[in-house]
């Protein structure tokens, strides 16, 4: 049976951070395994609402692994244009629609997650918006895509900046 979701058109500008010298379009293999979708089943472009969520979600990654952010430096700042109607899971009562909670911090609950997400994937959604669990006010695109393919009405601008030191940790993260 389908899941009860109400589409969205996301326009605009997002942000995602990777580390320095890697192609705006991930190039990876096997693709990871996320909190929306298992790199066996489907690859996906993660981006966050702001620049203060990007790095949110990033401290939040590196302390699940127990890693020093100076280890993973220097890093890029890019821009993404996004045009593409998604599924949207952007707020408590439309992720209680499909049985979630609103995300927290730490991989124990992802398998619920990737369920939903796979789910969506295999119903035609190109992608979902949903609440970042390292920051309150933050949201976050988790955007299907097969190896290596671009996502269709999403594209970087330019070449973005370089970070070389971790930045301060952005208010309002959830730990």
């Amino acid at each position: 049976m389908p899941l009860d979701i109400d589409p969205r058109v996301v326009r605009g500008r997002w942000v995602r951070q990777t580390r320095d010298g890697l192609p705006a379009w991930p190039d990876r293999d096997p693709p990871p395994v996320s909190r929306w979708q298992r790199g066996e089943v489907v690859d996906a472009l993660y981006l966050a609402d702001s620049e203060e969520t990007a790095w949110a979600e990033w401290y939040r990654h590196l302390a699940e692994l127990g890693v020093p952010p100076a280890e993973q430096m220097p890093r890029r700042v890019r821009q993404w244009d996004v045009d593409v109607r998604l599924a949207d899971l952007s707020s408590e009562p439309r992720l209680r629609r499909v049985g979630l909670e609103l995300p927290r911090p730490g991989r124990a609950t992802w398998p619920a997650y990737q369920a939903v997400g796979e789910q969506l994937w295999a119903e035609g959604w190109r992608g979902l918006i949903a609440p970042s669990a390292a920051r309150s006010r933050g949201r976050t695109l988790c955007l299907f895509r097969s190896a290596r393919a671009k996502v269709e009405g999403v594209k970087p601008v330019g070449r973005g900046k370089r970070v070389a030191t971790p930045p301060a940790p952005p208010t309002g993260m959830t730990t």
